[in-house]
This record gives structure tokens, sequence and C-alpha cells, in this order.
């Protein structure tokens, strides 16, 4: 399964079809025919939609959809992550809504970074049932009056963080059931459309058009390609989408910690000069390795698995025999990289690298100052957008008063 799904992969981003092995090219016909078919359920389902035969829902704060139109490595986690860090940092609760997709690594990685400050992370393919839940659980923070859902008293927004101010729909572009009052595109810098095909022949979620629902595009990675690339990407976000706002992100490499210790810290430098194996099972690997080079190391190879994979107990036996290669080749002891990801997926299965250090790469999303945008410019606009002070609670405008649905309808 892994093997194929890597195959596919290879094919959703390959450029020249006449480059791909046989066996590549035999999968053609069927992932042609499946992408026919998932094309035409999503037209149906936006029909649907549209025709109000499915119906959407309406929270009572504010909600903020970040979400891509390919699959994995757009930076999607980490702008969630941000947000929320920014929200709680202005005193309003976020409750972050994720699938849990695969093993829940995502979540489990937020609970960590967000550890200590006033936001949530609820878990469940329905989005609406899970944010009813916790806000039946914590109360809202009503926008316009300043009061708690279901009380006569005033709020104090200094010091109560238990109610929740706004949610953000992690994974969210895809997900039509919650109103939304700003949506958020990610982009991967690295490899923006693949073969511009729909799911599974290509990596498209959806079609290029659907740009033009967005409020803001944010270009990914930007920090490892070209500034010709960015300026191909962006023109072709404003062929659909002529006035949406453009910002560029990175992941900044912070630290290591052990795998077998998670509270250790290590500074990036310990790589420097020595033999690295990345390993990953991320969206993006391109990106993680780049970032690991950049850090000295004297020779860094890659073990690539598909997005999500949980490692097995024979994939490890793979991983440290490849080390033994390693070592036997450069005479030294080479470290394993890993993404927090992947040690949020299993952190028990990764200690059995040893006696190999396994280190895991702690890293930030970062905003790149390009074309008078910057991480305050994206700020100002969110405030904008939302109608909420970030640097201290604020009113909405009468005219944006959500109702409290109970049943979400």
């Amino acid at each position: 399964m892994e093997k194929l799904r890597r195959a596919v992969s290879e094919i959703a981003y390959s450029r020249d079809r006449s480059k791909l092995s046989s066996l590549h090219r035999s999968l053609l016909p069927l992932l042609s025919l499946a992408s026919s078919v998932y094309g035409l359920a999503l037209s149906l389902r936006h029909h649907l939609y549209r025709s109000r035969l499915f119906s959407k829902r309406r929270l009572p704060v504010p909600v903020i959809s970040v979400g891509n139109l390919t699959w994995g490595g757009n930076g999607k986690t980490p702008m969630v992550e941000f947000i929320a860090a920014l929200l709680a940092d202005s005193g309003i609760s976020p409750l972050i809504l994720t699938r849990g997709y695969a093993g829940g690594d995502e979540a489990r990685m937020l609970r960590r970074h967000l550890l200590g400050k006033p936001a949530k992370v609820g878990v469940g393919a329905n989005r609406a049932v899970t944010a009813a839940a916790f806000i039946e659980k914590y109360g809202y923070r009503d926008l316009q009056n300043g009061r708690k859902s279901g009380s006569n008293d005033q709020i104090c927004f200094n010091h109560c963080s238990e109610e929740i101010g706004a949610a953000i729909l992690d994974d969210g572009m895809q997900h039509w059931q919650l109103l939304r009052d700003l949506d958020i595109v990610m982009v991967n810098g690295l490899c923006p459309w693949g073969n511009h095909e729909l799911l599974p022949l290509g990596p498209l979620r959806e079609p290029l058009t659907a740009l033009g629902r967005a409020n803001i595009a944010v270009i990914h990675n930007a920090d490892l390609v070209s500034e010709q690339t960015l300026a191909s990407i962006e023109s072709a976000i404003r062929e659909f989408n002529k006035s949406i706002k453009v910002f560029f992100t990175k992941m900044a490499p912070s630290y290591f910690f052990e795998v077998v210790n998670m509270n250790s810290i290590i500074p990036l430098e310990a790589v420097s000069n020595n033999v690295v194996l990345c390993v990953s099972a991320i969206g993006s690997a391109d990106a993680f390795v780049k970032s690991v080079e950049k850090l000295g190391a004297i020779h860094v190879e890659r073990l690539d698995f598909s997005d999500h994979h949980l490692f097995q107990t024979m994939e490890i036996e793979m991983i440290k025999k490849q080390l033994e290669d390693l070592e036997s080749k450069f005479s030294s002891r080479p470290t394993v990289i890993v993404t927090e990801k992947d040690y949020d997926r299993d952190p028990e299965i990764l200690k059995h690298l040893s006696p190999y250090k396994a280190l895991a790469l702690s890293a930030r999303l970062q905003f790149i100052p390009h074309k008078g945008c910057s991480g305050i410019c994206f700020k100002n606009l969110l405030e904008e957008l939302l109608q909420v002070k970030l640097t201290g609670y604020a009113k909405r405008p009468s005219t944006i008063d959500l109702p409290v649905p109970r049943s979400f309808t």
C-alpha cells in the first residue's frame, strides 16, 4: 500500500508523463477514471450546497478556515497554530476544530505547542457537532455586548479564558458545512498545483477556481524557491481572485529534541559536520530536507514515506539498516532527524532506533516580508476582516451579531 501511495504521488507531481515508468503509466487509466468520478461528486456536492438542499451552519463566534487545494505540505497546521496563539495572546480563547486524521498527530502537536495558552483542540469529523459540545461545556463570548452566553454577568476579558471566542477550522477549505467569516488558503511554493489534475490523478482537491472563495492566500516555503517562481504562483492565484491578499511564509527551525526525551533542547548547531538521515512521513518532505541541509551537515540522506504513515517495526529495521550503511561509508555514526509530526504520531516506536541518536526538529511558521506584506500586515488584516481587535478584546458591530444556535442550523 505504501508503494502504491508513493506511485500515485509521483504521478500527481510529474510534469512529463512520458518520463514515467511503465508501472506508473499503467495506473493512469484507472486514476483518470477515478478523478472524473471525484470531479462529478464534487460538482454535485457544490450544487446541493448552492441549492440549500445541504444546509450550512453558523456558530455564535467568528470562524476562520485554514485550508488548501492540494494534499499535504502546505503549512496548514503551522498556520492554525500561529493564529491560535495570536488569538490566545490577545485574550480570545480559540477552539481549533480538526478531523484528527490518521492517528491525530497534528492534534497532539497543536496541544503540545499551545500548552499553557487558553486554546482548545476539538477532534472529530463532524466539526459542527464537535463545536457544539465545546460551546455547551465552556460557553462563548458574545462579541456584541461582551457577555458570556446564558449569563447576565459581564465577562472579564483579561482574566477569564474558558469562554470560546473564535473557532479555527483546520483543513477547512473543503468543509462547507460550517459558515466562516474568513477563508485562508495555503499554497506550497515548492509544488503548488502538481499536474493540475483532480484527485487521485493529481493533487487537487478542488479546481483552481476555488481560489475565488478565499480572502487570503499564503505561499508557504517561500524561502526555498526563486522570486520568479513566487511571482508565477502569485500571478496564477490572481487569475482566479484579483482582490485576494497574498502573504509569504516559511518554517523556521528552532531547536532539536531527543525522541527519548522530548523535554531536551538541543541547539541546531548540533548536526553541523554530522552525517544525517532525514526520515519523514509528511506532505512535503522536500521542504524538511532542505531545511536540514541548511544546518551544515556534511552529508544528508533521506527516507520518505507517505503523509501520516504509521511506522512499523519492519520499517524501523529498514531505517537502521540504512544507518548502518551510512556509518560504514563515512566511518561516523549518523544521526536520524524526524519532524515533530512524525514524533507525535508514535513517539514510542522511534525509540527503537537506538543505539542511533534520533532527533526531532522543532520549527515554527514565520512570515517573510515581501512586497510590503508582513506578519504585522497579516494581523492587521485579520482584525479588519474579523472586526476584532487582536491587541485586546473589541466588540463587533451589531450587523455581524450572531445568534445562539443551540441546534447549529
